[in-house]
């Protein structure tokens, strides 16, 4: 259902210009919101991020990203959550509009409070459509799941991911993101730069 769905999504953008071959080789800053859903409280906050990918081989990139962010309850507590991961993707055009793309990754994150921290890692995997609805306009969307240890259930998840990314130029864009997982939820705006094109 939910890849049926996101597959509507993506069609109902049918008036589409076809685009060039999608740019693997970019730098992502992004500035959003997070809010934790838990039955003792929710808790919400800011997040600041970086995402890059670089294409080393036809069809196969490096990717990597690092987010900071703080959440914070009804109550006062907060916490420091910090993420990383660094891993590789591959990427298959399907047609001159779409690209399927699949990441491999290992995942490490760590919480903070009061001067005390605990950090765990383990495999993460995303399967992702990316969609040339014009020749600036773009959409994503896609399925993650993130494995980190002992830090279950707070970031151990898997989410859904979608994201509408407006081009400028060949070497700047804009986006809209959000990622919805069973207890985390984040909306982000960002700014991609790409090179090497």
């Amino acid at each position: 259902m939910v890849r049926s769905t996101l597959l509507a999504i993506l069609f109902a953008f049918s008036s589409a210009v076809f685009a060039d071959d999608f740019n693997y080789n970019n730098v992502d800053i992004s500035f959003g919101q997070m809010t934790f859903d838990d039955p003792a409280g929710d808790a919400d906050g800011n997040v600041f991020g970086f995402d890059g990918s670089f294409e080393i081989a036809e069809s196969i990139f490096l990717v990597a990203g690092y987010k900071t962010g703080y959440l914070e309850d009804d109550t006062g507590f907060g916490v420091d959550v910090d993420t990383w991961r660094a891993g590789i993707g591959y990427f298959h055009s399907v047609s001159e509009q779409f690209d399927l793309i699949g990441t491999l990754t290992y995942e490490n994150a760590e919480i903070s409070a009061f001067g005390l921290s605990v950090d765990d890692g383990g495999i993460g995997a995303g399967v992702a459509l990316r969609y040339a609805a014009s020749e600036a306009f773009e959409v994503t969307g896609g399925i993650n799941y993130a494995d980190r240890g002992d830090l279950e259930p707070l970031i151990d998840e898997t989410s859904f991911e979608a994201g509408f990314l407006y081009n400028f130029t060949d070497s700047f864009s804009v986006g809209l993101n959000g990622e919805w997982g069973g207890d985390l939820t984040t909306y982000s705006l960002g700014g991609r730069f790409y090179f090497g094109q």
